[in-house]
């Protein structure tokens, strides 16, 4: 999939104009649409009437404001999410921004992260009551009874539900790496090196794989969008799921407060080191952009307003400390602190709690990998096979690992990916 693909049209106020109509020597800054999608786009309209506001010499639109369709500009800022990172690393779209961040850990900063929300374990109290149970299981085996009583009872729903389509960008991290990173599981050697191959992560394969072979997961899972299991889980149609913390505003207005409930993923073991996957939303510039001063100057307004997003979309966690080296309004230290919408409010205070816990850890995803597509694809295609065959999960690890070394030293000889 090309970066440009991502970049879908949006109607904006300042739609269908001409480069005519701008003012001598004013400099145009272009968006990408996911702006609008991802904030809505009442705010960002906003934030570019204020900004404009505070630098009359810069107008900005969105990257389809030029009426004739022969000159659709290439957008100047770029808003994507997780998902999208990785194809725009590996098309090098993204223009290098630690001359403009407090990045300082030797290696390049392509995007910068506005606002970040982890994975939690979802459950739907009345399903989970009918099959038996007065609270969501916690370790494997409580979830291996809880889902065989749910699929194989009258509750009419799944016990479990995975989501593995490949138009869904977040369905690996999600669906199945979460349950690795639960259990306090790495993917990566501190040289760096690809390491699955081992004990723990052949044991979390037994684990997905008797989800799959007994019939405890709702069905087409390879066919299936998160958005979609969504719906099914509001339906009534899966007992449980893993999703990102962004879908409690959804849940909370389709189901009311108290039909479902959050908690952590579960593990083999309750006490041991628990993985958090986390997924942001960023902001980048793009490597043709032909103002990368004016630009990177925006992003570090945008940066600015990382607390008031975290607000309006009541992310957790939120966004690390300290990106910019000073508060755009101000210029003083930035830094996110939990707001009212999680400290009043019981659903968001939970998953702070889970965020905060002493044995909670940030994982190391894929995101910023160049090869993070081909990496996912490999673990994809060997899942797949898994599921629908008798190899076992030491083959399956086996043929994963052997995939991604070769990825790796791909990667390392500086061969071309895809």
């Amino acid at each position: 999939m090309a970066a440009a693909s991502l970049i879908i049209g949006l109607s904006l106020k300042k739609n269908n104009v001409t480069e005519a109509e701008t003012g001598p020597g004013e400099i145009i800054l272009y968006l990408s649409s996911r702006g609008g999608e991802l904030f809505g786009k009442d705010l960002i309209e906003n934030f570019i009437f204020e900004y404009e506001e505070k630098n009359p010499g810069i107008r900005i639109y969105p990257a389809n404001a030029v009426s004739d369709a022969q000159n659709q500009k290439e957008p100047d800022i770029y808003f994507f999410d997780e998902g999208e990172l990785p194809f725009f690393i590996a098309g090098n779209y993204l223009a290098e921004l630690n001359s403009f961040t407090n990045y300082e850990s030797g290696a390049r900063q392509p995007a910068i992260p506005l606002v970040s929300f982890m994975d939690l374990f979802f459950y739907n109290i009345d399903i989970l009551t009918e099959a038996g149970y007065a609270s969501p299981p916690k370790t494997r085996d409580e979830i291996l009874a809880c889902a065989r009583s749910v699929s194989r009872g009258n509750t009419g729903a799944s016990g479990l539900a995975f989501s593995l389509s490949l138009d869904d960008r977040h369905a690996l991290s999600r669906d199945i790496f979460s349950w690795m990173w639960a259990s306090g599981n790495n993917f990566w050697s501190e040289d760096g090196k690809p390491s699955i191959n081992n004990r723990p992560i052949i044991n979390d394969f037994t684990f997905l794989g008797t989800l799959y072979r007994e019939g405890l997961l709702s069905p087409g899972i390879f066919n299936t969008t998160g958005e979609q299991r969504i719906e099914q889980f509001i339906q009534g149609k899966t007992a449980m799921m893993i999703a990102s913390a962004k879908a409690i505003p959804y849940l909370r207005e389709k189901m009311g407060d108290e039909k479902f409930g959050i908690t952590t993923i579960p593990a083999p073991v309750t006490d041991g080191r628990y993985g958090i996957n986390i997924s942001a939303i960023y902001t980048g510039m793009s490597s043709n952009s032909a103002y990368p001063q004016e630009a990177g100057d925006f992003l570090v307004f945008l940066a600015g307003k990382s607390s008031l997003l975290c607000e309006e979309l009541k992310a957790i966690p939120g966004i690390a400390a300290n990106i910019i080296p000073g508060d755009y309004e101000n210029d003083e230290p930035f830094y996110i602190i939990p707001g009212d919408y999680i400290n009043n409010d019981p659903f968001y205070s939970k998953a702070w709690g889970i965020y905060e816990f002493d044995s909670t850890y940030v994982v190391d995803s894929f995101s910023e990998k160049p090869r993070a597509v081909e990496y996912y694809d490999a673990f994809l295609d060997e899942l797949e096979i898994f599921f629908d065959s008798g190899r076992t999960s030491q083959q399956t690890v086996t043929a994963i690992q052997q995939r991604w070394e070769k990825i790796y030293e791909n990667e390392s000889a500086g061969t071309p990916g895809r």
